[in-house]
């Protein structure tokens, strides 16, 4: 469990839950960070009922906890007019269960391409839950917790140390947006997401590399493709991640739409606030999209290589049968005349000259030449040229 206090200018992590249920325990221009595992959820329900009580005057709805407990639970979105309730899927990094971009080759060697099982099929996801209140983000992880302690470890360095100073109307910022602090609960859930969907575009490369040498050896007519079950277990992995990024991208764009529905604040600072809140939910949905788009530019792939695959067979089956067929040509006027002379006639042209059988041996050569030389010609005798 790692908690956090945040404001405009620092952040400070607490090492106990209990005490932030108390009166007073967070600033009037702060707001908390709770960040569990699932299991810590489960274990500390009570007392994260109780902060949330405090702070915010609610607790979670039973239905809503049993969501963020729950680890099959698609990407979706949910609110009351208190909270809102998003889930988003991320790859699993737990050992046993890595996503692909946790297996991917060493970047010393950036041409090796993986052998054996596919890299798409080992594509796991685990869901991470977020309750938005106005003073409280509440997050729960997988037991890796790894997107949390990536950015924590960002958030603390963000962080100024000192004393932070409330002003009633802050200058701006030149930071970049990356060096900013998160401004509320919602920011700081957008920017999680972010990092989430940022895992699936840094797939995009291991994934491409993989479809592209199946390509290669699909195309390459002196291989023999055998790895048609990897093939097919990626493309239902291809096929799982499309519904993945679908559900993530709907739930996205539904927190967009409640956003949108909220009346527009009187005061400056909150309008700017919202409309900084938008920005980077639009920026988090593009993200998704970008996702979507390759994931469904790779399944193309993969159906349009397989369809090549057979294409170049069926062609290299149609140049091996012209050839035999052309062979089959040439030979079948000389299987002619050796059945005519083969008969049992005792009067049959040449057959009683002493030269007849080199007579008989040079036509046939002759029109074997002939045909060969026009069958060449007309380039049925010719390979194909690659």
């Amino acid at each position: 469990m790692r908690s956090f206090e945040i404001n405009s200018t620092q952040v400070r992590e607490h090492d106990a839950l209990a005490p932030l249920a108390l009166p007073g325990a967070c600033g009037g221009d702060s707001y908390l960070w709770i960040s569990l595992t699932r299991e810590e959820f489960r274990s500390q329900l009570d007392t994260v009922q109780d902060v949330l009580q405090s702070l915010c005057g609610t607790q979670l709805v039973d239905l809503h906890v049993l969501d963020l407990l729950n680890e099959q639970l698609p990407s979706h979105y949910d609110y009351t007019s208190i909270y809102d309730v998003l889930v988003i899927r991320r790859l699993a990094t737990s050992p046993g269960s890595m996503g692909a971009a946790a297996q991917a080759p060493a970047p010393d060697n950036p041409t090796a391409v993986p052998d054996g099982p596919s890299l798409l099929k080992r594509i796991e996801t685990r869901p991470v839950g977020f309750a938005v209140f106005d003073r409280v983000l509440l997050s729960v992880h997988p037991e890796d917790g790894a997107v949390r302690d990536a950015y924590a470890a960002k958030l603390l360095a963000t962080g100024t140390p000192g004393v932070a100073t409330f002003a009633p109307s802050p200058a701006p910022d030149g930071r970049p947006a990356s060096k900013r602090l998160p401004t509320g609960p919602a920011d700081l859930m957008l920017r999680l997401v972010n990092q989430i969907v940022d895992g699936y575009l840094d797939l995009r490369r291991e994934m491409t590399r993989q479809i592209d040498h199946w390509q290669a050896e699909l195309i390459d007519v002196k291989s023999r493709f055998s790895n048609w079950g990897a093939l097919m277990q990626a493309r239902q992995s291809l096929h799982r991640l499309d519904e993945i990024c679908e559900d993530q991208r709907g739930a996205v764009q539904d927190w967009i739409d409640a956003l949108e529905t909220l009346p527009t604040p009187d005061d400056p600072a909150e309008r700017r606030e919202r409309e900084l809140v938008m920005i980077r939910s639009r920026d988090v949905h593009e993200h998704i999209e970008r996702v979507l788009h390759h994931v469904r530019r790779l399944e193309q792939n993969a159906e349009t290589a397989v369809q090549m695959h057979f294409s170049v067979q069926s062609h290299r089956t149609n140049d091996i049968m012209r050839v035999l067929t052309a062979l089959t040509a040439v030979f079948l006027p000389l299987n002619l005349i050796a059945g005519i002379f083969g008969m049992n006639f005792e009067f049959i042209p040449l057959v009683h000259k002493a030269d007849g059988f080199w007579i008989a041996m040079g036509a046939m050569g002759v029109i074997a030449v002939v045909l060969v030389v026009v069958f060449w010609r007309k380039r049925y005798l010719a390979r194909t040229a690659r």
